[in-house]
Order: C-alpha cells, then sequence, then structure tokens
C-alpha cells in the first residue's frame, strides 16, 4: 500500500504539472493572430480549442482583429469563423480591437500635447473595430481588449499616464462589455507607483493584465518578483510561456517554456499564449 500510494501521488502531481496551476479554476489563455494562421484548417482549429479547454482554460483573450491594414477577412474571414468554432468548444471571449503597428515608435515621437491627438485617434478606431465585430462577427463577446499595452517607458510621466487614463476612460463608456488592457514594467516606475497607476484603471471598471516579464527578461527576477507583489488582487496577471531569443533590433523569435506558477498569488490568471502551448504549437510553425 504505501508504494501504490507512492505512484499514486506521482501520477497526480506529474498531471497537475501539465497544466497550469493557478489562483483561479478556469485562466485565460491569449492568442496573438498572425496572417500566417490562415493555413490552419476548421478542423485543426477545432483540436487547438478543445486540447485548450482540456488543459483548463476557460476564456480566449484575443490580442486584435485589425492589425494596421490587415482586417484578417473581417467578418467572413478565417479568423472570424476560428473563434466561432473557439466559442463553440465553450471557451468565452475576450475580444482585441485595433492595433497600430507603429504604437511604440509613435509614442517615442511625439510629446505630451500630442499624446491626446493620438490616442484619441487610435481608440477611435477600437470603437469601430468593436462595432464591426458585434455587428458582423457572430460572435459571443464577453469582454473587450485593446491591445495598446502600457508600459513604464512611454508613461513614465503623470501627465502621459493621465491622458491615457482620461482616453481609456471615455472608451470604456462607450462599449457595451467590459474593457480589458496590458502592461508591462521596464523599472522606470517605482513598484508603488505602477501598482497605484493600475489599480487607478481597475478602479475606474477597466480590468487589467500586468505581464509578469518571464518571457522577455527585462527586469531580473529579483526585480520582477517585487513589481508583481505590490499588485493588489483584482489586477490580473500573464504568465509568459516563453523564452526570448532574438537580441535587440532583429525580429522577434522565442521558444516555449514553463510559467512561472509561484507568482499567482490571489490574482486572476492568463498566459500567453496559445502558440507556445504543446497542442498547439506544431501548427503555428512557419
Amino acid at each position: 500500500m504505501p508504494i501504490f500510494r507512492t505512484v499514486l501521488a506521482i501520477a497526480i502531481i506529474l498531471c497537475a504539472l501539465a497544466k497550469p496551476a493557478l489562483a483561479q479554476d478556469a485562466p485565460a489563455l491569449f492568442y496573438q493572430p498572425q496572417e500566417t494562421d490562415r493555413q490552419i484548417t476548421p478542423a485543426q482549429w477545432k483540436n487547438i480549442w478543445q486540447q485548450s479547454r482540456a488543459n483548463g482554460y476557460g476564456t480566449l483573450i484575443v490580442q486584435w482583429t485589425s492589425y494596421g491594414e490587415i482586417d484578417f477577412g473581417g467578418k467572413q474571414g478565417w479568423l472570424a469563423k476560428s473563434l466561432q468554432i473557439a466559442q463553440d468548444n465553450h471557451l468565452s471571449l475576450i475580444v482585441g480591437l485595433h492595433m497600430d503597428p507603429a504604437y511604440y515608435n509613435r509614442l517615442t515621437e511625439i510629446d505630451i500635447a500630442g499624446t491626446g491627438a493620438y490616442l484619441e485617434n487610435q481608440l477611435g478606431l477600437s470603437l469601430q473595430q468593436a462595432e464591426m465585430v458585434q455587428q458582423g462577427w457572430n460572435l459571443k463577446i464577453s469582454g473587450w481588449y485593446v491591445p495598446l499595452e502600457l508600459d513604464d517607458w512611454n508613461f513614465e510621466q503623470q501627465a502621459r499616464r493621465d491622458i491615457m487614463n482620461e482616453r481609456l476612460r471615455g472608451l470604456a463608456a462607450r462599449l457595451t462589455h467590459p474593457l480589458h488592457i496590458s502592461s508591462f514594467s521596464g523599472g522606470k516606475l517605482t513598484p508603488a507607483a505602477y501598482a497605484r497607476w493600475l489599480e487607478s484603471l481597475n478602479a475606474a471598471g477597466i480590468h487589467v493584465w500586468a505581464q509578469d516579464g518571464a518571457g522577455t527578461g527585462t527586469l531580473p527576477p529579483f526585480a520582477r518578483k517585487i513589481y508583481l507583489q505590490a499588485l493588489p488582487c483584482n489586477i490580473g496577471i500573464v504568465l509568459e510561456a516563453f523564452r526570448q531569443t532574438s537580441k535587440e533590433n532583429e525580429p522577434f523569435r522565442a521558444k516555449p517554456a514553463p510559467i512561472e506558477t509561484h507568482q499567482s498569488k490571489c490574482h486572476p490568471m492568463a498566459v500567453f499564449g496559445l502558440r507556445y502551448m504543446p497542442w498547439a504549437e506544431t501548427f503555428f510553425r512557419p
């Protein structure tokens, strides 16, 4: 009996390691659409979503449905159809809106006076995208996601953070479902100031997801831990299931890696991202 119990315990542990041991029953999984994903067949999408559900994920966060001039085929395109298959396989959908590919470059080029006008334009495009998706994509939407990520490099100045907060509150007031956004820290703000910023958005009804930074390794592990520990429990944490292999000024490349579940604590949890999951990565290879 002791031997049997030991073997059983080991089997249970190994099974648990195959799934995210997180703070919530059904964590979210990020999916970042790329045009090359159009090669995936409906049958393969069904398998991907079924395996995602079987591995404990209950919500899919789609990073964007419009990327510059790319609309992924619109309401009759491959992305809309793949998300319809996802919801048919019991995944809730938080649907991403419009992304400007030059977003980070634009933020470095404009001053504080130009920030408001730029964000007004970009979030206006996201509002238009939300209307198109809601009217034509045949999806049951549980939330919207703005892919304009927050960081404490471009938003180190309080005036810029105030502008972003105001614009996001304005967008959230015009949407029919809760608004989500993600953030990451480069160490420019103190952990307390970074946490206050994210909490101010959460207090306005905007759901914030803070990236744990393990994949990019911008901050050393001890610093990442301090920043995450400073966050209140209502801020979600995105566990990065990859490790960046590309160097600065090279096209982004990464390989799958284990998530750091010790950061889960009391927070809502999400994992980035789908293309690094063992049941999906073969479908996303070039």
